[in-house]
């Protein structure tokens, strides 16, 4: 386990009398007493938003001491910026935290990312699944591994960069969705446990993406312009395919691409892996009456199965593993399969949390739902909790 130490300097930045008059330091870290005998650990990806985490609790007065996890360095190995676990932004954080006056540990966590995380993402795609690896790092090598780090400091709570608000709920603290509807990363967090939201803390959820940069550039920081990563880390150039091929070369084995309907045969495929459900393009198979989308995937057969839209409709989806967060609420609950997705009106059979499974049914048939997705509950703008798809039952549309 590498660890680099930046020592603590004089606060260069901009934010030496306090952070701007319109954000409440004591509010946004939400720790009683003086925030001068506070130690706030951040942990910093190199990225703009965990930067400037580290300059409001820096500017706070609280010790502030910053953490980067080493999880994957395919940005030293491709050239590519803009990965969160990448070398320049472990550099990066370094600057910051150099230009704040923090210390800086650094933590090589590689291995234990590669198993729990890379390796399950391989796995799954060459199981016909929709893989969410970002949930998965966040469930293990993130959050588990931070917070034991930021105890073992004597720290009074763990401040990321993630867009979601932590609110102190009538039964505990509770994890909402960020103002910003285009910033929310709520759909990553759901696995949150009680336990960690309780040392947890989200300063950005409340603040528009247009503040934060502000602030990082009023503090003078270099990543204050840096674009937001767009890909998973790990993933170069959003070629998911070439990933799981290296790691697992039997992901090429040919098969029959069959319609979902009739059963005929349509064409040849150059892998599973290749495919997701929901997926249009890519198919290469002509001559079709009317469009044909991905509809499932037999991994075992090495089948991809096509058909029309309407065969894309779910009306129910059974998950597993599941997490929830504070009561479950008596008041109608939307769920969303994608983070990217507008939540929509479910209803909820069986027990949530404590890694039991449930059944979760849509008011409407939605689309493109896959084993391998994540199915986050909301109330409102409140984080209920969520689970892992295992399965999809058909919701016809007539």
């Amino acid at each position: 386990m590498a660890r680099v130490m930046t020592a603590p300097a004089t606060l260069h930045s901009g934010l030496h009398s306090g952070p701007p008059s319109a954000i409440d330091p004591a509010a946004l870290f939400q720790l009683a007493g003086p925030l001068a005998a506070r130690r706030i650990v951040v942990a910093m990806s190199g990225g703009v938003d965990s930067s400037v985490v580290a300059a409001l609790a820096a500017a706070s007065g609280a010790e502030t001491i910053g953490i980067t996890l080493q999880l994957y360095d395919y940005g030293a190995a491709t050239g590519r910026k803009g990965a969160c676990c990448a070398g320049d932004d472990i550099r990066d954080a370094r600057a910051v935290a150099d230009r704040l006056g923090i210390a800086h540990y650094v933590f090589d966590h590689e291995t234990r990312f590669r198993e729990e995380v890379v390796d399950r993402f391989a796995d799954d795609y060459l199981a016909g699944r929709t893989p969410i690896p970002c949930i998965r790092c966040n469930m293990g090598p993130k959050f588990t591994d931070l917070f034991a780090m930021a105890r073992e400091l004597g720290a009074d709570c763990l401040a990321t960069g993630h867009y979601v608000r932590r609110v102190e709920g009538v039964a505990g603290p509770e994890l909402h969705r960020a103002a910003d509807p285009a910033r929310d990363q709520s759909y990553f967090l759901y696995a949150t446990t009680e336990a960690q939201l309780g040392f947890l803390r989200f300063p950005l959820g409340g603040l528009p993406k247009s503040e934060v940069r502000r602030i990082a550039e009023s503090a003078g920081l270099r990543v204050a312009a840096k674009p937001d990563s767009q890909d998973i880390c790990f993933v170069p150039d959003g070629d998911y395919a070439s990933v799981v091929r290296k790691l697992r070369p039997e992901a090429d084995a040919p098969g029959d691409i069959i319609h979902a309907a009739t059963g005929a045969v349509l064409g040849q495929h150059r892998g599973v892996v290749n495919f997701t459900v929901g997926q249009r393009r890519g198919l290469e198979i002509g001559g079709q009456a009317e469009p044909l989308y991905v509809t499932g995937i037999d991994a075992a057969g090495r089948r991809v199965l096509a058909g029309p839209k309407r065969l894309l409709a779910v009306g129910a989806a059974h998950i597993v593993e599941t997490n929830r967060i504070g009561p479950l609420p008596d008041a109608p609950l939307t769920a969303k399969v994608r983070s990217l997705a507008k939540p929509v009106p479910v209803t909820l059979e069986g027990p949530l949390g404590g890694g039991a499974a449930a059944t979760i049914r849509f008011v409407q048939p939605e689309f493109g739902v896959a084993p391998g997705q994540a199915a986050v509950v909301y109330c409102g703008e409140r984080v209920v909790g969520g689970g892992w798809i295992e399965e999809t039952f058909a919701g016809g549309l007539g």
